[in-house]
């Protein structure tokens, strides 16, 4: 892992739009193919490039999301930073550079806001959670109660960043007491534990399961105990290409979007 807390991802997406959606295989649905129409929002000014600071829960779908943008924008550029909603929130009031920011918090949105960096946000989507476990589950885990056991190594997120949070609320709301073995930095991290076969078992979000494929197998969670995220999403203030990051965040928010979110697993706002 690297030594910034956020592990960031960047994705220049210039490919066209096949594959949007590659790594969706354990629930099935796959984006659609065609770039379709002009994205609401875009002008004859939405050319050229902005950074977007997303939750690492996004990487897959919002990686499909900015190739589908640019197909139907020609000559613009998207960069993605992903981490933990979190420290995406604290790098942005400290000034680092973004033109966007789709969070996995409605809190850590509040920060940016509040912080003066954003003046409006707006919820895209929601997630819940689900138990993850290895392909051969060796520890045998076929429900959420099972991650009590002592014998079961468990992963979760840092108590702090939502995925975390929701975790939380999840084994409370269960009544489940876990000792985790490892507390990761955002849910990608948890998610490579249990993919490497270092931990038996871990809580990450439903879509994280469904984009890792046959590397992991999913265990669902009743929904007397699920807890959801949701998702905000805003144009900062110190955007330095303000047109093309309000043309992004109206394309994330549009029924295209909402298509494309909804094949990764992600729930209407």
């Amino acid at each position: 892992m690297r030594r910034r807390l956020v592990r960031t991802g960047t994705v220049m997406a210039v490919a066209a739009v096949a594959g949007v959606l590659a790594g969706c295989g354990s629930a099935g649905g796959a984006a659609p193919t065609s770039a379709g129409p002009p994205v609401p929002g875009a002008t004859p000014r939405s050319t050229g490039r902005i950074v977007v600071f997303a939750a690492a829960s996004l990487t897959e779908v919002f990686t499909g999301l900015g190739r589908r943008f640019e197909a139907a924008n020609p000559g613009t550029s998207i960069r993605f930073d992903f981490g933990p909603s979190s420290a995406l929130a604290t790098q942005i009031t400290e000034g680092a550079p973004a033109d966007v920011f789709a969070s996995a918090s409605e809190q850590n949105m509040a920060t940016v806001v509040r912080g003066g960096a954003a003046t409006a946000s707006a919820v895209f989507a929601r997630n819940v959670m689900e138990v993850v476990v290895p392909p051969d589950n060796p520890a045998g885990v076929t429900a959420l109660a099972d991650l009590a056991r002592p014998a079961v190594k468990v992963a979760l997120c840092q108590p702090e960043v939502p995925c975390g949070v929701a975790a939380a609320a999840v084994l409370a709301n269960a009544a489940v007491a876990v000792r985790p073995v490892t507390l990761e930095a955002d849910v990608k991290a948890t998610l490579a534990k249990v993919e490497l076969g270092e931990v038996d078992a871990g809580l990450v979000y439903v879509t994280d399961v469904r984009a890792a494929g046959p590397k992991v197998v999913g265990v669902p969670i009743p929904a007397r105990f699920n807890a959801a995220t949701r998702y905000p999403i805003a144009a900062l203030t110190a955007a330095k290409n303000a047109d093309l990051a309000r043309a992004f965040v109206g394309y994330v928010r549009s029924g295209d979007g909402a298509r494309v979110l909804a094949a990764a697993g992600f729930q209407p706002p």
